[in-house]
């Protein structure tokens, strides 16, 4: 759980997309668990260089990697490694701007997927009726992540988070702060 300092940091790092309202405080910035970054990009790393080291080997084998054929293979390899490049910079962009923001009022989903692009999703801790965990899988249970599905009672009745890790705790502290924040309406 987070301290009023550390709750704090992440609007001074420009972490939260959308202004805080008044008296609102931060209590717990939660990303995906690190599954949903890593293996990816581990991927996309593979499938960039195994192709073109592949076809490095090959090329200097027959006819080498000189003159002409070998500056159309270069310009083609810089291109091609680019595009796995972009490819794993999104996806850490998503990875890292794809974030869910409970303060003492409401709890915030906000995802940026790429650098033109912004869905910010939220829900009043008074009006968020139930709240589910849903866990299922080996991997998923030894990592400690899962989802959280809370209904609400807005027009959206559903609100997933996608890829929490311990997500007992934040249900748990959701519910908390839930029952705060309906106290303090009374």
């Amino acid at each position: 759980m987070a301290t009023d300092a550390a709750a704090q940091q992440p609007d001074k790092d420009g972490a939260l997309h959308f202004p805080l309202q008044d008296d609102e405080q931060v209590i717990m910035l939660c990303r995906r668990h690190w599954i949903y970054l890593w293996p990816r990009s581990v991927w996309y790393a593979i499938l960039a260089l195994v192709p073109v080291v592949g076809i490095a080997i090959a090329l200097n084998a027959t006819t080498g990697i000189s003159g002409t054929g070998g500056m159309i293979f270069w310009i083609a390899a810089i291109v091609y490694l680019l595009y796995w490049l972009i490819r794993i910079f999104l996806n850490w962009y998503r990875y890292n701007n794809d974030i869910w923001v409970i303060t003492n009022q409401r709890v915030v989903d906000s995802t940026k997927t790429n650098p033109f692009s912004l869905k910010i999703s939220t829900a009043d801790l008074v009006n968020v009726q139930d709240m589910t965990v849903e866990r299922s899988g080996i991997l998923r249970t030894m990592l400690n992540y899962g989802d959280i599905v809370c209904q609400t009672a807005a027009d959206l009745q559903e609100f997933t988070l996608t890829g929490i890790p311990r997500p007992q705790d934040v249900q748990l502290l959701v519910d908390k702060e839930r029952d705060r924040e309906r106290m303090r309406g009374r």
